[in-house]
Order: C-alpha cells, then structure tokens, then sequence
C-alpha cells in the first residue's frame, strides 16, 4: 500500500539541537562526539518508533553542528526553518550557555533532554535553561534520566524514552494541524452547539483556518456529474460486494427501487466528499481544475439533519466509510468526519487520529445503565468490567467500520490498527461483522442506510471531548476505559429501546473512586456534551501532553499523574493541586496561535 500525505506541502519534522559547553581549548572538544552521538542516537529512536498518522515514518533534522552559542542556534534555526522542522528537541550531556543555546521559537514545540550524569553537569544546563525558557515565557518539555548513567552510555533508558515519545507524538499531532483546514458541509444540525463552528477556537488554538460548503455543493456535483465515474463505477460494485443489506426495521419498509437508487446516491456522496475535503487530480483531466484542488481540509464535519436528510439520502455511507480505513481503493488513512458537523467531537477524533495513525469512532454519549437498571429491564446482572454500570456509545447511523473491533493483534485480541498494519482478511471481518440497514423514515425522510454493529469487547479505549465554556473557553474532558460486550438477548433488549440499525459500542470507564470517576453514573453526568471521540488504546497521557502544548486546560481525565507529562512551567503554578495548575499555566500563556 502506498503511504502518502494527501494534502498540500510537507509533512512536520523534528528538529535535534545538540547543545555543548562553548569554551574552547580542551572543554568543547571533548564534549563534540557525545554530544553528537547523543543527537544522532535520539533521532534514530525517533524514526525507528515515530510514524505520521499517513503512514510515513517522521524524519529528523540535526543541527549541521552543536551548538555552543548564539550564533550556532542562529544557523541551527535556519536550517530548521528551511527544512520545515515543526518541533524540536534540544540534548546534551554537559553544561551549555542556557538563554544563548535554546530554541526562542515562540510557535514550536520543544523539549529539552539533560543526560543524567556525573562527569558533565547535562541536568545543570537542563534546569538552567528551562528557567531560562520559563522567564522568557517559552514552555520546554524537561527530560532527564531517573537513574545516573555512566557517560559513555549510549542507551536510551525506558524512562526517557516514554517522555520522548509522549513529546515527539503529541508535537507531531500540532504541527501536523498547523495552516490546515476543518471543512464544515452545511451548517447548525439542529441547535448542537458543537455545530456552531468557532473559527477562533480552530486558528488560535489549532492554527487551523475553516472552509465552508453548503450542503447544495453535493448535490450540484452528483447533478452535473462532477466525479469519477470510472471510480463511481468501480465503488458501487464493491459496496455491492461487500456491504450487507441489514435489516429494515421501519413499520412503512422502503421500496426495493429506492433503497438502489440510495445506494447509487450515497456511494456518489461518498465519492464527492472526499473530493472536497483533499481534492482529486482526476476532476481537472475532466475538465473541473476549481473543484479538483479541495478545501485542503485534515478534518469535516457534514450537517445532515435536517435539510438534507428531510429530502435526499442521509450521509451515514459516507461517514462510516470515509471514516475507516479502508474502501474500494483498498486499506488507507481514515479520513476524519464529525457527523452533525460537530466540530468540538471532530478536534478531538483529529486529536486521536494524529496521536495513534488509528480510525476515530464517532458516538452519542446516548445512555448511562446502572446495574440496577439492567437487571430491571433484562434480568442481567453485570459482571466483570461491566459489574458497576455502563455506557451506551451509539451514533444515529454511522461510524468507523474499525470500530467493530475485528482486527486483532498477535494474541488475537481485539484491536484498531494504524492502517498500515492492517490485514486484507481483516477488512473482510470488519464488513461481514456489519450490515448496512435502510435509513429510520422517522428520522431521515430522505432514505439512506446506517451501519449496524456490536464492538467486541475488551478494547482499551479513551473517550474524549473538547468543550467550549463563554469566559474560560475550550476545555478538553478524558475518560480511559474499556469495551464489554453483553450477552446477545441483553444486548437485544437494551438495543431495541433506542434503534436496534445504528452501531453500538458498550462502554465502561476506569473509575479512581474521585471526582467525576466516583462512579459511572458520575462519568456520563459530568459528560460536557452528547458526543464523544473514541480512540483505541489508554492514551490520556498523549492528549494531556497535547492540550499543554495548545494551552487547552483539561477538566476531567482519570489518568494517573505519574502518567502526565507537561511543560515543565506548569509547576510555578502549583504542584499539589495539578488540575488547577493547568488551568492557570493555560489562562496565562493564552492559546498557542492568538494574535
């Protein structure tokens, strides 16, 4: 499979900035090779375990020397600004000259790594120059070594490299949104707020500018024949293939007619959306140069309801595929698509996506199910993760076909992988775990099909969402957890009180027996708002990373502080009480891009 960045430009890179003792005549000299070393030992950890969420490896950029001066950093930063380094990660083993060696980059991630040793002071010039950095108003991600190592040791230590990680993974992710676009087609669906898209949140925070497409633009292009009807034709023979037709669970079932012409109509919408959202070289061969550049857009959101699905057919298809990592073309990025256009569930799937390379679930926080409930309604008593209430994440129609959770790691327990590591025989499993029904007439009026599934359980996942609040603006809210699954004639009853055609996945948080995670009921009536981003994998730790460096403070999360790794300037503003801290470190920086 071809892995290729599908928007415009290059991809973010991470530059290395090794820093020395500048004093000539024996000090420097001695330092040049493990400093270098160190440099050179750092990026191949970073290209050996860093992948762009597109699937190429992230690439480094090394400084053409160290650097023991201003001068040096000044050469440094133009080579990074030449090369498109997005972040940067500055190591020593030694002392440096603090204010005149660090990165005054105002708009770029950085940390510093301060070898733990004791024939150079590497953690001296570590704490030098991150108050450096703090007294200049610059946050520096601080990295040094638990253990002292022995100055020609060239290893990694476990510990570093988890704070490594945590940094390059998370400055990738904000670099990679930078001076990209969140396409919006259409826009309010009916009064969501996440729907009212902020284009301050996305430029100040993100760094992302905003496109907008009235809905009429996909019905003009299927009118006009505005796509590739090679691919067109192509893809409707694979659906045909490939997507089962569930269920129609309307009391009025719609014509066998219409459900082939909604078949036709929501493949070509499928089509046209990805079109708008990247382009496609193949519009302007047909004579459409304006339509075939795109909106240049990492992440959309598609209105629907209700101006759309009142007449023509909803856009479940077009999410749910869009939003795996797999179609017609084969095994490729997952696209990221907010259904209702809610931009403030789409930031955060973008989030998770860049973070992981993984699909991004899009759900309803629809129901919390108390034990007592469950054994009320279905004579089921929960057990197991499942013993203290649960979740039900449901979409009105659609989500990422990965979702089922049928991929499945070497000990064959359900997983979501990056695409790249995705298998042929699992896509076969991820189709044939789901069925396409005709679309709920009392919802879409229009037609349609939504996809229908139960996630296997025990997947860790982390759900998450971004929150604007008038006065103290966006908050992000975590809750890492599992998926249970519940026995077929449980899962049928509880199913059947929403609708049995839309994709379910039953979720359990990890409860710390505080705050909003005393108790589940807790977890879903602290919920900010009735969407969720679900991502595969506990990775709290990532997106807290994250928000610091977006200077978004986080409201709710039950990730383990020895887990939380942030600038090391958040610490001025209070040790004990770190939710807090957060909150004033944020309010004081202001967001990363505000003019």
């Amino acid at each position: 499979m071809e892995k290729k960045f599908r928007l415009n430009g290059s991809l973010p890179k991470v530059g290395i900035r090794p820093t020395i003792d500048g004093r000539r005549q024996g000090v420097r000299e001695s330092l040049e090779e493990q400093t270098m070393t160190m440099a050179k030992n750092a990026a191949k950890f970073i290209e050996e375990n860093v992948r762009h969420a597109s699937g190429e490896p992230v690439e480094c950029v090394i400084a053409d020397t160290t650097i023991g001066g201003v001068a040096e950093a000044a050469a440094c930063e133009e080579k990074f600004q030449r090369q498109g380094v997005g972040l940067s990660l500055t190591v020593t083993p030694c002392w440096c000259y603090g204010t005149e060696t660090i990165d005054m980059n105002s708009m770029r991630p950085k940390a510093i790594w301060g070898f733990n040793g004791t024939e150079r002071p590497g953690a001296v010039y570590l704490a030098a120059a991150a108050a450096g950095h703090d007294q200049l108003g610059l946050p520096v991600f601080t990295i040094y070594g638990q253990d002292v190592q022995d100055g020609g040791d060239e290893t990694i230590p476990e510990d570093v490299q988890r704070k490594l990680l945590l940094f390059i993974r998370s400055g990738i992710a904000v670099a990679t949104m930078k001076d990209k676009a969140y396409l919006s087609v259409g826009t309010v669906s009916m009064g969501i707020a996440g729907s009212v898209v902020d284009a301050n949140f996305f430029n100040d925070y993100l760094g992302m500018r905003n496109e907008y497409v009235d809905m009429c633009e996909i019905s003009r292009r299927i009118q006009e024949n505005i796509y590739d009807e090679e691919e067109y034709q192509k893809a409707l023979a694979w659906v045909k293939d490939n997507c089962k037709e569930g269920p129609d669970y309307n009391k009025k079932p719609w014509d066998r007619k219409d459900l082939d012409a909604y078949w036709e109509y929501v493949v070509k919408m499928t089509l046209i959306f990805r079109d708008l959202m990247v382009g496609n070289p193949k519009l302007k061969e047909l004579g459409f140069a304006e339509e075939a550049a795109g909106h240049h857009a990492i992440a959309a959101g598609f209105q629907g309801q209700r101006q759309w699905t009142d007449y023509l057919p909803n856009g479940d298809f077009l999410e749910t595929m869009l939003n795996s990592s797999f179609d017609w073309n084969g095994i490729r990025e997952a696209f990221v698509v907010a259904t209702e256009n809610d931009s403030l569930n789409g930031a955060p799937m973008l989030f998770g996506h860049l973070l992981t390379g993984t699909a991004q679930i899009f759900s309803d926080v629809r129901t919390y199910w108390s034990p007592e409930a469950v054994k009320r309604v279905t004579g089921h008593d929960l057990t197991g993760r499942a013993e203290n209430g649960i979740i039900h994440l449901i979409n009105s129609g659609s989500t990422t076909l990965d979702g089922t959770g049928q991929q499945s790691n070497d000990q064959g327990q359900p997983v979501m992988k990056p695409y790249w590591e995705i298998q042929d025989e699992e896509v076969a499993r991820c189709l044939d775990a789901t069925s396409f029904c005709p679309a709920n007439r009392e919802y879409f009026r229009g037609g349609g099909f939504s996809s229908r599934f139960v996630t296997r359980e025990n997947m860790p996942v982390t759900m998450s969402r971004i929150n604007i609040i008038k006065g103290l603006g966006p908050v992000l809210q975590i809750a890492e957890g599992y998926t249970v699954e519940l026995p077929d004639d449980v899962h049928d009853v509880l199913d059947q009180r929403t609708d049995p055609a839309w994709p379910t996945t039953w979720f359990t948080p990890i409860l710390t027996g505080q705050g909003a995670f005393k108790d589940v009921y807790s977890v879903m009536n602290t919920w900010g708002a009735n969407h969720g981003a679900i991502s595969y994998g506990h990775i709290g730790d990532q997106l807290i990373t994250l928000a610091s460096m977006l200077r978004i403070p986080v409201s709710m999360h039950n990730v383990d502080s020895q887990r939380i790794f942030r600038p090391k300037a958040w610490s001025g503003f209070g040790t004990t009480d770190l939710e807090g801290a957060d909150f004033r470190a944020c309010q004081s920086y202001g967001a990363l891009y505000k003019k």
